[in-house]
């Protein structure tokens, strides 16, 4: 079973819809148990930094996501809930889980119109399983207005171009995560899911 975290961020039926056509059990909670007891975690979101964490926090989200990933349990991350992972953001100053070193920084006036919302592409700088089957050429669906900044170079895995270059994808052991929307990204995001399905937590 597939824990979808429901942390009021929304974009959850979305999540949930492009598992159910790849034939994953799945379900949306924000059961600490369920979270706990699920052979896999989603964190996906949409929403504002300061807001997602003060509900996170206030349900105790926070001691979950900070178990599950201690456990090993294989954790993905879409866009807000990848963002959140990281130490803190500008969005709203708001203090996030830390999980992963870095910050989450606002787009810069580069002439590009923010948030980056549509389609991109993303440049792999090292294989990873859940990439596994992904044209170079996929486009992905991006909606944000914030980019993961990580300090750590190795936890990238793939580089994006909006003004400038930022992390598009990070892992760090048995957390992977997107700034972009697998679940509406076609045939890409769907082939992104289904090695979630199958990875074991490891690079």
């Amino acid at each position: 079973m597939i824990a979808i975290i429901d942390y009021c961020a929304g974009n959850l039926r979305s999540v949930k819809r492009a598992l159910e056509h790849l034939g994953l059990p799945c379900m949306i909670t924000n059961s600490s148990s369920d979270i706990t007891a699920a052979e896999r975690v989603i964190f996906p979101g949409v929403g504002a930094a300061g807001k997602a964490m003060e509900t996170i926090r206030g349900s105790g989200l926070d001691t979950t996501i900070r178990e599950v990933i201690a456990r090993g349990t294989p954790f993905l991350g879409i866009c807000l809930g990848t963002q959140i992972i990281f130490q803190g953001s500008e969005e709203d100053s708001a203090d996030c889980l830390g999980i992963m070193p870095g910050m989450v920084r606002k787009f810069p006036n580069m002439g590009e119109k923010i948030p980056h919302m549509g389609w991109n592409t993303i440049a792999p700088v090292k294989d990873h399983p859940i990439l596994h089957g992904i044209s170079r050429d996929a486009w992905f669906y991006f909606v944000h207005s914030y980019y993961p900044g990580p300090t750590e170079a190795d936890d990238v895995v793939a580089w994006t171009s909006y003004g400038i270059d930022f992390a598009s994808v990070v892992s760090r052991g048995n957390v992977f995560a997107t700034q972009f929307h697998p679940e509406k990204s076609g045939r890409p995001g769907l082939k992104i899911l289904e090695n979630f399905s199958k990875w074991e937590g490891k690079e």
